[in-house]
């Protein structure tokens, strides 16, 4: 039996095609996220009551499969939550020097920056254990309380008014 050249060409031409594709687990250096300043990802000013879906915008990691999250993406996922965790200060300063509805609004900030802190953390944590670290359980049930109560906070503020501080940290690994 004799090909043609074209009958070649298309039968190549059809397996290219039909190779397989990079699946979202293939590729673990693909990077959704970049380094940036704190006061360019942070959420807490604004209003109130969508402070998960407002870090899930900031940060838009594919969590359906967090063994594909590349190093890159959790090398900057550990940065931010620490960087949230230590923004925490600055609220902590500005809620105490305040009042009446400045003290609510730096309030209702604070309660976005922890949901921020919290939800970053709780991704990491996932990345790790989908990428073999162990003995994290606890730990993950833990923060995903506290991620749930302090929700749960942001959602009583609803459509109410939220401040951020300034803050300035660089968020790049250590």
């Amino acid at each position: 039996m004799q090909f043609s050249s074209i009958t070649v060409f298309l039968s190549l031409a059809a397996s290219a095609f039909a190779a397989p594709m990079a699946t979202e687990s293939a590729p673990l250096d693909k990077r959704a996220l970049t380094f940036r300043k704190y006061n360019t990802f942070q959420i807490s000013g604004g209003v109130g009551g969508n402070a998960l879906a407002e870090t899930n915008s900031a940060f838009p990691v594919n969590m359906a499969n967090p063994a594909a999250v590349s190093k890159g993406d959790l090398a900057i996922l550990v940065a931010a939550r620490q960087t949230a965790e230590n923004a925490e200060t600055a609220f902590n300063s500005a809620v105490a020097a305040a009042s009446g509805t400045a003290k609510q609004a730096l309030d209702a900030g604070k309660t976005k920056n922890k949901v921020l802190k919290l939800r970053t953390f709780e991704m990491l944590v996932q990345v790790q254990q989908a990428q073999g670290s162990k003995d994290k359980d606890a730990e993950l049930a833990d923060i995903q309380k506290k991620l749930a109560a302090n929700v749960k906070l942001d959602q009583a503020n609803k459509g109410k008014k939220s401040s951020s501080v300034s803050f300035t940290a660089d968020v790049q690994p250590k």
